[in-house]
């Protein structure tokens, strides 16, 4: 009988083990879509924004997609510095989150009122700082799992 009760507590251990692993690779491939998508954001904002500044400057309505375009890359930005990462990606996580505070910081620089200030968009690093981005989060593609 004892036997029986050891063997029992032995494979609910193992179970309860095997538990928490697929937990961490379900949070780790979570995480790595979540990325991806961020990924997929900034890449087409970064894609996007030059002919749009460009073309803002003569069409008021080209302006008024880039300030959308602005405001959507802050919610993203700010939901994604919110995501808790699995241990695996805690370092690289905090290098994006470090980033992404200094592009917040950059898009807070060329904004007035809510509005974009042109003049200030284009001498602004927010691109640079941007195609940084991109690549701290190329590391989350190759993260082993």
């Amino acid at each position: 009988m004892r036997k029986f009760g050891f063997v029992i507590i032995i494979t609910a251990t193992m179970m309860l083990s095997a538990c928490g692993v697929l937990d961490e690779v379900n949070n780790s491939l979570d995480y790595v879509n979540e990325a991806q998508s961020y990924i997929d954001s900034l890449s087409e904002f970064g894609a996007e924004a030059p002919q749009l500044v460009q073309d803002a400057a003569l069409d008021p309505d080209a302006r008024v997609e880039l300030e959308n375009q602005i405001n959507t890359l802050v919610g993203e930005i700010e939901e994604f510095n919110a995501i808790e990462p699995p241990s695996l990606a805690e370092d690289i996580h905090q290098n994006v989150v470090s980033k992404n505070e200094v592009l917040l910081n950059e898009v807070n620089q060329v904004m007035d009122n809510g509005e974009l200030v042109l003049e200030k968009f284009e001498n602004s690093e927010i691109m640079n700082t941007v195609n940084d981005v991109t690549l701290l989060l190329d590391k989350v593609e190759n993260l082993e799992l």
